[in-house]
Formats: structure tokens, sequence, C-alpha cells
């Protein structure tokens, strides 16, 4: 690994990142962070035991330079860096919607661009990350991001053609699970359980459903039906769900968000 990575914005997936190169041994050097907040770097550093710089020392010092900030500031913060980078310089960019030519475009197309989609499970080393190399990033690069992210969970290596609607799906369907579990305990309580008993069995069946989808391989559907008995409880509810649209509503959303990543790519 280069000795030194630099993250420019320390939120939530900064946090995840530093903490799964920690936790799993891959570590760097040095790691040099900063972020508009000071207050908020100088916390991140305490926390983490990275080094807070300034912006030129951050560009100056690092091999690799991870963009954790919104999308709207990736412009400002590649200008403010125009005469600080140099050649191969790699920029890995967790930025929702922005392309690989408008990053590349910012650098005068001299370096290295990796995007990268991560997830919110990444938080709990649980994540998956879509990667997309740009034309000047090397199989040497490549397997640096790869292996960053490996820490945080698992990682699919993609065409960029693919982000939005990898955005729509694993960047923003975690929102989705939090929704359903939230509907499905809400529910649990409607019929009498108490909050603690209810979180616990919908938790539970939910993991447990997830790996046992994983682990069989077998069709989600095929799966259903085996718990489906002939005019039995399960597919009473599975009959309501249907009525209800909840299919559709998944459809929908989906297509909702892959149609805004879309958008925000055009704004770049």
């Amino acid at each position: 690994m280069p000795s030194c990575l630099g993250i420019i914005g320390c939120g939530n997936m900064a946090n995840a990142v530093v903490k799964g190169l920690s936790t799993n041994q891959a570590n760097f050097h040095d790691i040099l962070v900063n972020d508009i907040n000071e207050e908020r770097a100088l916390n991140f550093s305490k926390e983490y035991g990275v080094k807070t710089v300034d912006y030129q020392t951050l560009w100056k010092e690092c091999t690799a330079i991870i963009l954790a900030v919104k999308p709207y500031q990736v412009k400002e913060v590649l200008n403010l860096a125009r005469g600080h980078w140099y050649p191969k310089q790699l920029i890995i960019s967790i930025a929702a919607g922005i392309k690989l030519a408008s990053i590349e475009a910012a650098t005068d197309n001299l370096l290295p661009v990796i995007r990268v989609m991560p997830n919110t499970p990444c938080l709990v080393g649980q994540g998956i990350t879509a990667v997309a190399a740009g034309d000047k990033a090397t199989n040497d690069d490549v397997d640096l991001v790869i292996r960053i992210f490996n820490s945080l969970g698992t990682v699919v290596k993609i065409n960029e053609k693919y982000m939005d609607a990898v955005t729509a799906v694993s960047g923003s369907g975690p929102a989705y699970v939090f929704l359903v579990v939230e509907a499905f305990m809400n529910a649990a309580l409607q019929i009498g359980l108490d909050i603690s008993l209810a979180r616990e069995l919908v938790i539970k069946t939910m993991k447990g459903s997830l790996e046992m989808l994983e682990q069989s391989g077998e069709h989600p559907a095929l799966l259903r039906q085996h718990v489906s008995s002939p005019g039995g409880t399960t597919i009473a509810g599975i009959r309501k769900l249907e009525e209800n649209g909840v299919r559709k509503a998944f459809f929908d959303a989906v297509e909702m968000a892959y149609n805004r990543s879309i958008e925000l790519s055009s704004d770049d």
C-alpha cells in the first residue's frame, strides 16, 4: 500500500474507512485527514489517532486521496487542490452521481481516478462497495481500492454505466430495509408484543432469513413457498402484502432512486 492515505471529509464513510483499515490491520504508514469543519477533524483525529493537516499538506504528502465529501463539494475541493497534485496521485471518489469524466476533467486529465459507491453497513464491516475505474487507473490502483474497501465488507468491480443502478439498489437499499424493519416492528406492537420482544423477533427473523437465502443459493420465491402452507397463516399474510402493493412499491422506489441518481450525474 502507499505510505500515506489522505481523506478529505470526516463523515460517516471516512469513519468507516479508518475503522476498517485499523480493524483489519491493512494500515498505511500515515492517514491524514482534512475537513472544512476543523472541530470535527480534530475529534476524528482524537478518536482514531490519525493526523489532521491543512489542505496543502494533505495533497503534498499523500499518494492516494479519498474524496469523502458531498457531491456538490467535489468541484470546489478539486479547484482548491489545483497546483498541489502530482502525476499518478490516485483520486478515490465516494461522491454519489459525480462521474469519472467530470473528476478527470477537473484534474486536467492528469490523474488516475476511481469511483466507488459504498453503503452504510460499511460502518459495521458488512457493507458492499462497487468500484469503477477511470482510463488512467492502473491495475495496481484498482487493487489498492479493493483492499481498502474489502476491510469494510464486500467489493464488486463494475462498469461505470451501472453506477446509477448500483446507487439505487445498494447505496439507497439500507434505508429501504430499515423502513421495512420499522414497519414490521410497528405491526408486532399492534398485535400486542412489547417493543423489546418485537425488535428481537423482527431483527433475528430478518437476519436469519437473509443468511438462509445466501447460504442456500435458492431463489427467494422458492424459499417463500416453503414457508407458505396451503390455507395457513403465512399465505394469508403474503396475500395482504401483495394486495397492498409491496412488490410495486419496491419497483417504484428503486426506479425513482435510479432516475434521481441519473439527474445528479447530469448536474455534476
